[in-house]
């Protein structure tokens, strides 16, 4: 993975670069692509910088952001990121029945 690092500040916080970047999700917010992280220190949590496939750029702590599922990796779907697709709204009506089913699991 290539990616860049930037220390900044007297106080040395570090942003690093994402290369290529990692599909997640941020809870409450949706999935997208993390581009960086922003590591203030040891008493603080990492800050995923996330492009969400809203089109929207959040700054994410740790603690709200999760892996996506990778059948390859063995990694499962997240428990939390399920409970958050359950939740969301159901697709506009004017959907098939086949397009309804794939957006409900995205």
């Amino acid at each position: 993975m290539a990616y860049a690092a930037f220390a900044l500040g007297k106080r040395g916080f570090m942003f690093t670069q994402l290369n290529p970047t990692l599909p997640l999700h941020v809870l409450g917010k949706g999935n997208g692509y993390a581009l960086g992280l922003i590591d203030y220190g040891q008493e603080h949590h990492l800050i995923w910088v996330t492009a969400l496939d809203s089109g929207e750029i959040w700054c994410a702590p740790n603690p709200e952001v999760r892996m996506l599922a990778n059948w390859t990796m063995g990694r499962p779907v997240n428990p939390l990121v399920a409970a958050a697709r359950a939740t969301r709204d159901e697709p506009p009506a004017e959907l098939c029945t086949d397009c309804r089913t794939a957006a409900a699991q995205c």
